[in-house]
Parts: structure tokens; C-alpha cells; sequence
């Protein structure tokens, strides 16, 4: 059976997210960026794969993606909405970090299993000063896997 394939342009690459963001393999959780509009939403995308070290033992025979790395992955694009056009302003981003403050109203609704495509969607519901409050939803195709509600400060290392 043949799937249709949404085909987005990257606007941001694997290489460019590693400049902007210090995860790295293995909790590195966004393949690329396809669309933003400067501090109010971003949309990413991973491929999930059954090599990625977290499917060892969540669970042996019955690999299921952890919903805190979806949770995480969902920050991931919320701080590029961010750090991207901070980036295209010149402001130094070295010694800054994003932390959690908070995470809301988070629900799984469907697993995440090897051989998905994520749809990261992150949207800002407000922000003051260096505090920002997200929605995120997770999607595969039309389904929604995981959403949540999340705050995240901009700070000094």
C-alpha cells in the first residue's frame, strides 16, 4: 500500500538546529524545521527510528516512544520559535540556556513507534520578560499522539 507523503520545505536543517540548540544525539529530538513565524509558532519534524537507544528497553519487543521525549521534543521547537530570530538579531545565544519551568495539561493519546514521522507543532501563548508559555501537540499523519501546555524561561547559563 502506497502512503501520500506531505513534502514540506526545510527551512531550518539538522546542522543549523545543532547551532542554535546544545542537545545532541541521543536526546537531540528535532530532525528539521518546515515552518515558523518569529515567536509565535514552529513546526519540526523527527523520524523515528527503531536504532534510537531508548527502544532497548522501553519495551523489549514492544517499542514504544517515552511520552517525556515527546514532551521533550515539543520544548525542542518551542525554544528555536525562540532562538531563531534572537539568532537573526545578533544577540549572543552562547551563554544563554532554556530551562522548563513548567509542564500543564499534558495527554498521550496514541504511542509513538519506530517508522513514525513526527509533527512537532508549538505555538506561544504569551511570554514576559524571559518567561514564555507554549501549547504543543505531537501528530503522526492526521492523529494526535501527545499535547501539552508548557512555560520555559530564557536565561544565563
Amino acid at each position: 500500500m502506497l502512503m501520500e507523503m506531505e513534502m514540506s520545505k526545510e527551512i531550518m536543517s539538522l546542522v543549523d538546529i545543532m547551532s542554535l540548540l546544545p542537545h545532541r544525539y541521543p536526546f537531540l529530538l528535532v530532525d528539521k524545521i518546515i515552518e515558523i513565524d518569529d515567536y509565535k509558532s514552529c513546526v519540526g519534524i523527527k523520524n523515528v527510528t527503531y536504532n534510537e537507544p531508548q527502544f532497548q528497553g522501553h519495551f523489549p519487543g514492544h517499542p514504544i516512544m517515552p511520552g517525556v521525549m515527546l514532551v521533550e521534543s515539543m520544548a525542542q521547537v518551542a525554544s528555536l520559535m525562540t532562538l531563531i530570530p534572537e539568532s537573526k538579531k545578533g544577540i549572543d545565544l552562547d551563554n544563554k540556556v532554556i530551562y522548563f519551568m513548567s509542564i500543564d495539561e499534558v495527554k498521550f493519546r496514541k504511542p509513538v513507534v519506530p517508522g513514525d514521522c513526527l509533527r512537532i507543532e508549538t505555538k506561544k501563548i504569551k511570554s514576559r520578560g524571559g518567561i514564555w508559555k507554549f501549547s504543543g501537540r505531537v501528530l503522526v499523519g492526521e492523529d494526535i499522539c501527545t499535547e501539552a501546555v508548557f512555560t520555559a524561561c530564557l536565561t544565563d547559563k
